[in-house]
């Protein structure tokens, strides 16, 4: 079908007028063709995504008329596609289960396995200069249109979003084995002994162990594997083994071991348990390396569950029901408030903290629908690359009920923060990776960024001319540390604190003979697998009988401790060797300040005996409400003899350093990209002129705060800036 006349010179029209002039998208053109910048409207929503062809960035329907007028940009590639779940054929194998640690890509858990017939329906749009409809609306593929506006709409339909590929990069994680720095020159003794290929003649040299063993590649020794917290694993045989052999032959002892019932002519499970990698690792040479021992890999066969296999299978096995409440006719709750966050590959970290931040009234009310409307209205250029916009976005997505019966073809209520994730890892070395995270960390870098943007929308610019509300001061609370010693106090506060980290007191646990109990049967059945495997006999009288002893599959019994328990812990007077060279002394912390929301981490991981940090596998139930007013510092008391300061006889501080100068070649490079030059010479300051690469980070992140153009203080004011 033809396209009227009419209709062309309206697309001509527009295509005249645009700014920059239209152009196909090329290869280092960023381009989101899969998600709006201000909604979570994707090609799949009701209505459709709309692209524009001058900012390569789409929108939703409701955000058209403001990107025109904001931008002056007429026309825009509208996408409209639909997904139909295909029929399984009646060939179809079914689903493998998950074979390594990894989550997508092959033998990996499967992440969005769906399969979908999807129809697509796409149209050249131009809207008119004020917004207002009816626009223009041209099918595609259409060869009446422009030659240049054929080929700009083809490349922006085909050339895939900058989103999916950071999410493919997401999905397609899985646990890293890199070659061993210690395998090309590993030593190896003299092979004064060969060890036996026939798994029953095994055994740890030390424990007696029969299962879990790992062979020493430099010296022959065979030992068990660590010992886990609730018993099961080993006796730290082989670890135990390495700590002496480091010891007598330094720097870096014997460090690879072998896992003996998994190694195959394809390969082993290898470990290093040097510090400078202390993990799972490749031995290019192992062949040659079990050789020396006697044991050619080219005939063994497996005989145990490698390690990524025990982990799958943990994986698997997560005890979710207490979460979820499985079991229970429970009434399903919509609409605002209730929109949950989907997991982009590994961001339970992020997800988790977002929710958390959401949940409260002060950040909702900060990122209203009104104040959203004026954010959008002043965002830049690139609103993907803006904090506040982002937020408020998320806020629109999260609490309105705008995507509370499902985004697209979600199975749940939920919607996909894509933007926010890659804006705010950008340039960190682990948010910007699919790595799992610590969600404690995360908040923290989350709130210092939030800072910085609050001191740039303070002036009102962005929200309408009301003050933005700082929200990340809400966090913010004051310790308070008093030290008695000799009949007199000192006291020291810490500001800015955000978080408030726990010990968790395993003494106070209430359920301690439960745990004793199960940890006496698993020892009792562990004890019984060892005897059987070495007595034939023994193990068929043990088949025909039920014994009262744990099975290995036994849930485990893990340790309760009242989180009041943890405070107390946390909070209760501590005795230091030494204090400005006096004995005895004796630390309390209390609050000086308290914040609107307390954040707490409970500090699961410890450090083992053996420097190996590990994880408590611990159940700290959260009270609904805390009191926590008898914890509040009141500061001196009245007559009390306070500790003098001891400066006195303290050598004399060194002289000042001279002030620093931006670095002249740093803020050549920057003043090339078009910054101003007091804006290049804070950003050579702020990074103590480390290089132009870390100056235009920081460039990027403050070029919006109120003195970026403003000329840097004089020298002896530096400090008070920030800088």
């Amino acid at each position: 079908m033809s396209v009227p006349e009419a209709t062309l010179d309206i697309v001509r029209a527009a295509m005249r007028s645009a700014r920059p002039p239209i152009r196909a998208a090329g290869a280092y053109d960023k381009v989101c063709n899969d998600e709006c910048a201000f909604s979570f409207d994707t090609p799949f929503s009701p209505e459709g995504l709309y692209v524009s062809l001058g900012s390569y960035q789409g929108f939703g329907k409701r955000y058209v008329a403001l990107d025109a007028q904001r931008t002056g940009n007429q026309l825009y590639v509208h996408l409209r596609w639909t997904k139909t779940l295909k029929a399984p054929a009646a060939d179809e194998e079914p689903a493998k289960k998950a074979s390594k640690l990894a989550i997508g890509g092959e033998g990996g858990f499967a992440v969005g396995e769906e399969r979908y017939e999807i129809t697509k329906a796409n149209a050249l749009v131009c809207v008119s200069s004020g917004g207002a409809e009816p626009w223009t609306s041209v099918p595609l593929p259409c060869v009446d249109l422009p030659e240049l506006i054929i080929e700009a709409c083809r490349a922006l339909i085909e050339k895939q979003s900058h989103l999916a590929e950071a999410s493919n990069a997401a999905v397609a994680w899985e646990v890293q084995k890199l070659p061993s720095k210690f395998a090309d020159a590993l030593v190896q003794l003299p092979a004064t002994k060969k060890v036996s290929p026939n798994p029953q003649d095994w055994v740890c040299e030390e424990s007696g162990m029969r299962e879990n063993l790992w062979l020493n590649l430099s010296d022959g020794h065979i030992g068990s594997g660590r010992r886990q917290y609730d018993g099961s694993g080993g006796t730290n045989g082989a670890l135990n083994h390495y700590t002496t052999t480091r010891a007598s032959h330094p720097p870096n002892g014997f460090p690879l071991v072998v896992k003996l019932g998994t190694i195959t002519p394809h390969g082993a499970d290898v470990y290093s348990y040097h510090p400078d990698e202390d993990t799972e690792v490749v031995d290019p040479k192992l062949a040659e390396h079990l050789a020396h021992w006697g044991i050619n890999m080219m005939v063994m066969e497996k005989t145990e569950l490698t390690v990524e296999e025990v982990n799958v299978a943990a994986n698997e096995k997560l005890q979710l029901d207490k979460i979820t409440e499985a079991g229970k006719d429970l009434q399903p709750l919509k609409g605002g408030g209730y929109v949950g966050l989907k997991n982009l590959g590994n961001t339970c970290y992020m997800n988790s903290v977002l929710q958390a931040l959401f949940a409260t009234d002060e950040l909702g009310s900060a990122l209203s629908a009104a104040a959203a409307a004026s954010i959008f209205q002043t965002a830049p250029e690139d609103p993907s690359n803006d904090l506040l916009t982002q937020l408020a976005k998320l806020s629109d997505g999260l609490l309105t009920d705008r995507y509370a019966d499902g985004n697209e073809d979600e199975a749940a209520v939920c919607v996909s923060p894509r933007m926010l994730k890659a804006l705010v890892g950008k340039g960190h070395p682990e948010f910007s990776s699919a790595r799992q995270q610590d969600a404690q960390e995360y908040l923290g870098h989350l709130l210092s960024m939030m800072q910085r943007m609050e001191r740039s929308a303070a002036a009102g610019a962005r929200t309408g001319g009301a003050p933005f509300p700082a929200f990340s001061p809400l966090f913010s609370f004051t310790t308070e540390e008093k030290i008695v010693v000799d009949g007199m106090a000192c006291y020291k506060k810490t500001k800015g604190v955000t978080q408030l980290l726990v010990p968790i007191d395993l003494s106070a646990a209430t359920n301690k003979a439960e745990v004793d109990a199960y940890e006496a049967r698993a020892g009792a059945a562990k004890r019984q697998k060892l005897e059987a495997e070495a007595d034939p006999e023994l193990a068929a009288a043990m088949a025909l009988s039920k014994g009262e002893a744990a099975t290995t599959d036994e849930v485990p019994v893990v340790p309760v401790v009242p989180f009041e328990a943890c405070l107390a812990k946390l909070h209760a007077p501590t005795s230091l060797d030494n204090f400005r060279g006096r004995q005895g002394a004796i630390k309390t912390s209390k609050f000086a300040t308290f914040p609107r929301f307390l954040m707490l981490t409970l500090q699961r991981y410890y450090t083992s005996d053996d420097w190996q940090a590990k994880k408590l596998s611990v159940e700290v139930p959260m009270p609904l409400s805390l009191d926590v007013s008898a914890l509040r510092s009141s500061g001196p008391v009245e007559g009390e003899a306070l500790l003098p300061d001891d400066s006195e006889g303290s050598p004399p501080a060194p002289p000042p350093a001279p002030p620093l100068e931006p670095d002249e070649s740093i803020v050549a490079q920057l003043l090339g990209m078009g910054f101003s030059e007091n804006g290049c010479k804070r950003a050579a300051l702020a990074v103590q002129n480390a290089n132009a690469e870390a100056a235009a980070e920081w460039v990027f992140a403050h070029m919006e705060d109120a003195d970026f153009n403003e000329p840097l203080p004089p020298p002896g004011a530096a400090a008070a800036t920030g800088l």
